[in-house]
């Protein structure tokens, strides 16, 4: 089920991830960028570390279903390792090799079914059986 939390509450905006920044600040976030998104290990290890600080943000996001989860976990994981603008990301993404996606890809993928499963398990709440609570309440 969808979750939303306001935008101020979000800590990839609050960490200033859609912000923009001048070309000489962007060439070197770039550079950083490209080295960084290239190391899946390293990489992956920031993309869990999003996902246990930021939770308001991964609560909005890995909730909605029509997100690129995996382009998104990424955009965070520089934005919280060393305050990569989400753009400069994306550029950077397109300078790797096809083996680089495809690892970076599975690990973030690995992180978000972690994060799902977590979150389907431990959920509380009106949402969570609410088919089934529905159906009880109904029958009674």
């Amino acid at each position: 089920m969808r979750v939303y939390k306001p935008y101020w509450e979000w800590e990839d905006f609050n960490n200033g991830m859609w912000r923009k920044v001048n070309k000489k600040e962007e060439l070197i976030f770039l550079e950083k960028a490209i080295i960084f998104t290239g190391d899946h290990l390293r990489y992956g290890e920031a993309m869990k570390e999003v996902i246990d600080k930021w939770t308001n943000t991964m609560l909005n996001t890995l909730t909605n279903s029509s997100v690129n989860k995996r382009a998104f976990l990424g955009h965070c994981a520089c934005s919280l390792a060393f305050n990569c603008p989400e753009y400069i990301t994306r550029m950077a993404w397109k300078e790797l090799t096809n083996m680089q996606r495809e690892l970076a890809d599975e690990v973030a993928q690995q992180h978000i079914d972690n994060w799902t499963n977590e979150y389907t398990s431990n959920s509380t709440g009106l949402h969570k059986n609410l088919g089934k609570q529905m159906l009880l309440q109904w029958d009674s």
